[in-house]
């Protein structure tokens, strides 16, 4: 009866399983989730730190916890300026992603860039990345630099990103640092890398600002 069965077009158990592997193979991919692009230096790759410690990570803890559908790609590159950033943009962009948290800028204040070149390579980050992503949000945090590179500088620096936000009608984190510099017991023996402990009042500073974005859906939809 077996063979009279296989013989009459049935499908034998291995075969049926390989069907049911040929579907799901060319069954479409489920879509990705909504991504939230963190375009940052050492602060968010955490330098020093395990990675998992780093506040991209804790963000998607935060974000996950609140039962919001996204994914964090931490796109932190330690020793990365705004040009760096800026020079890597388009690769990044690959990936649709909404909204954008910007943070960059820490390392021009300690080089001591030029104001001007940091500021308008942040404004190209800004523009380029509405172009491609149009409606898109985009989060800026600001950035101060180290009291030792004059107060003519500091001052200019610091101002920049506030007046990027104004210009640009982003929401803003003010400093990036807010509660973390200048305070040893947060900060590694270099006294700029955030301790885990530091790294978990970043992600608070940025998640105040990112978590009314993120509730309001992408591209500001209401979230389901």
């Amino acid at each position: 009866m077996a063979v009279l069965t296989i013989g009459c077009g049935g499908e034998s158990a291995p075969e049926r399983a390989g069907a049911r592997e040929r579907a799901a193979a060319e069954a479409p991919a489920a879509a990705p989730r909504p991504a939230v692009l963190v375009l940052g230096d050492s602060l968010a790759a955490g330098y020093g730190l395990d990675p998992r410690q780093a506040f991209p990570v804790l963000l998607q803890a935060r974000i996950d916890a609140a039962g919001l559908d996204y994914e964090v790609l931490n796109r932190g590159v330690s020793g990365d300026t705004t040009s760096g950033g800026l020079g890597r943009l388009d690769w990044l962009l690959r990936r649709p992603c909404d909204p954008l948290v910007l943070a960059l800028g820490g390392n021009d204040g300690l080089r001591g860039i030029p104001v001007e070149t940091t500021e308008a390579n942040l404004r190209a980050i800004i523009d380029r990345f509405r172009a491609a992503r149009p409606g898109a949000r985009i989060l800026l945090a600001g950035m101060m630099a180290p009291p030792n590179m004059g107060r003519e500088f500091t001052a200019s620096f610091q101002a920049l990103f506030p007046r990027l936000a104004e210009q640009n009608g982003l929401p803003f984190v003010p400093f990036l640092l807010e509660g973390v510099a200048g305070i040893p017991g947060l900060n590694q023996a270099d006294g700029i890398h955030p301790t885990a402990a530091g790294q978990e009042l970043v992600a608070e500073n940025v998640w105040r600002h990112l978590e009314p974005l993120l509730a309001a859906g992408p591209h500001g939809a209401v979230a389901k």
